[in-house]
């Protein structure tokens, strides 16, 4: 089967084994699922709808049409679990393919699995890289005029679609000015990350540095180093002030 696009969508299949789990039980184990690309970010699976293991029962609201045709929502119901408006199907879409399949909300299902290992967040986009290169570029981060950190030994993350990102040592940086934070939040190439908010005279910039304690095995050499929002400080590199690039996290 090939790789389907459309102006506004992309659906490509898969040849992993995808299983996804609800109350404990099998929602769906298949070889036949499909990546789909509801918007640019990242991908969302699909699957065969007479492959689903579980019971779709029609909720009955109306929802708006969007490129990919009329959604229509579904609850979920695994032996007496019930996950509500969690499956969507598009019977009548522009593209054939997806008339067929439905769409598992990631977040209300228990568990999902490519091959043997768990998937976090969402699937994880095959045209999407990071890569992680060891430096010894001079980077320093200021915030309202005042160095918080500085270092001769960043890691710099590259990642598909995203700024670079300079991972510091947590000995290059003020950790007096850092507060941790309650934030939390997860990706699906790089692992679980928490949060400081930095505190300058009495002004409060929240959320700007975060940190992979754990990250997944193929991140691991930003174990233990902090990074900052180039969107949001500003970023000497080499003695170089970068421009706070334009992202989704700007």
């Amino acid at each position: 089967m090939s790789d389907t696009t459309t102006d506004q969508v992309r659906v490509l299949p898969t040849a992993k084994r995808v299983r996804v789990y609800l109350g404990g039980l099998l929602a769906v184990d298949t070889t036949d699922a499909r990546l789909v690309w509801e918007h640019p970010y990242f991908p969302t699976y699909y699957f065969p709808a007479d492959e689903l293991r579980v019971k779709l029962e029609p909720t009955g609201d109306t929802r708006t049409a969007n490129t990919l045709g009329t959604p229509v929502g579904f609850d979920v119901i695994a032996d007496g679990t019930v996950a509500s408006g969690a499956a969507v199907r598009y019977l009548d879409s522009p593209i054939p393919e997806l008339q067929d399949l439905v769409r598992l909300d990631f977040e209300a299902m228990d568990a999902w699995f490519e091959e043997d290992e768990p998937i976090y967040g969402h699937p994880r986009d095959p045209f999407h890289r990071v890569d992680i290169l060891s430096s010894s570029r001079h980077i320093r981060v200021e915030i309202a005029g005042q160095t918080v950190a500085e270092s001769h030994n960043p890691r710099m993350l590259f990642e598909t679609g995203l700024p670079a990102r300079y991972y510091l040592p947590l000995t290059d940086i003020r950790m007096d000015l850092l507060q941790p934070s309650e934030t939390k939040s997860l990706c699906p190439y790089k692992g679980f990350a928490e949060y400081w908010t930095v505190r300058i005279d009495r002004v409060v910039y929240p959320d700007v540095v975060w940190i992979y304690r754990a990250p997944f095995p193929e991140s691991q050499k930003i174990a233990g180093f902090a990074s900052f929002y180039n969107e949001k400080v500003d970023i000497y590199v080499d003695g170089v002030l970068e421009a706070r690039p334009d992202s989704p996290f700007s």
